[in-house]
């Protein structure tokens, strides 16, 4: 956990936001991929908004609801570190999904409230924010640190942020020296969201950053079925033990609710060949604080 400095939390609260601004909006998905996901870069400037990788900030879409209530805020991963994408302390960014689905009993399609407010924001207009909020994805202070990051969608935003501290800025007080590995689940290739980003990272960094891709729609597990996540952790779950053994390791997992069944089930594999049982052994991570988990 965050030891050196205090962790900043609801700075900004629900009946008094910051009223900030869009910066840019930019698509993630590439031609050929599935939905849509937004790169969207907030101004801060001026502003007592500060945060740390990890934490999430809340977002109040305009308008009003079918009872013409004001719209209750959602909350968002933060996908930039402290220092914001420009490194000038100034910005807040989040990746957004557009959120659609049938509805269960009319079979109309459903769009997102907030999703679809923040898809269509232009550069310029005003947006409420609040926050930051979370304690439980925080980075470890320890430089020396390793970090598993296991991510399925959008779940890449917090692991982005870590990626950028640890590896793409430079700070005079904080040099990481530890190893890095991300597992990320998408469906297809052009949904590998900030794929140029990361695998140039991977290669510029190879002796401490490992990058585990599993494409549903393109790969195949080796019973023959679709690629998931849990098939990566499964392959890699004799490597991943071994790692989980240091003391200075700690596993995030963000994504869809319900990936961690599959993690279980890899990771218990691993853990019977040396007599222990993985269920009773996590909850031991957890509480040594090396096992956070932010999923939805």
């Amino acid at each position: 956990m965050q030891l050196k400095e205090k962790i900043p939390v609801n700075i900004y609260r629900p009946k008094e936001p910051l009223t900030s601004q869009c910066l840019t909006n930019e698509e993630l998905v590439q031609p050929g991929g599935e939905g849509t996901v937004r790169h969207i870069t907030f101004d801060l400037a001026g502003s007592d908004f500060h945060y740390l990788e990890g934490q999430s900030l809340g977002i109040i879409p305009e308008g009003t609801d079918e009872n013409g209530r004001l719209h209750k805020l959602r909350l968002y991963s933060i996908a930039s570190t402290r220092h914001g994408d420009q490194g000038d302390d100034k910005t807040v960014s989040l990746c957004v999904r557009q959120l659609e689905y049938n509805h269960p009993e009319t079979g109309e399609r459903v769009y997102g409230v907030c999703s679809s407010y923040l898809n269509q924001l232009q550069p310029g207009a005003p947006v409420k924010i609040t926050g930051p909020v979370g304690k439980e994805m925080l980075l470890p202070d320890d430089p020396e640190a390793n970090v598993i990051m296991i991510a399925t969608g959008t779940g890449i935003a917090p692991f982005r942020a870590y990626l950028w501290r640890l590896f793409q800025e430079k700070h005079p007080d904080y040099q990481f020296k530890g190893n890095a590995w991300l597992f990320f689940g998408v469906p297809y290739t052009a949904n590998i969201l900030y794929k140029e980003q990361l695998e140039a990272l991977a290669t510029q960094f190879s002796d401490q950053f490992q990058l585990t891709y599993a494409i549903s729609r393109e790969q195949q597990n080796p019973q023959g079925g679709k690629m998931y996540i849990q098939h990566r952790i499964a392959e890699q779950a004799d490597a991943l033990w071994e790692l989980i053994q240091n003391d200075k390791t700690h596993t995030y997992i963000c994504g869809l609710k319900g990936m961690e069944g599959g993690i279980d089930d890899g990771m218990s594999v691993a853990a019977q060949k040396h007599g222990v049982d993985w269920i009773e052994y996590r909850k031991a991570l957890k509480k040594a604080g090396r096992w956070h988990v932010e999923t939805y």
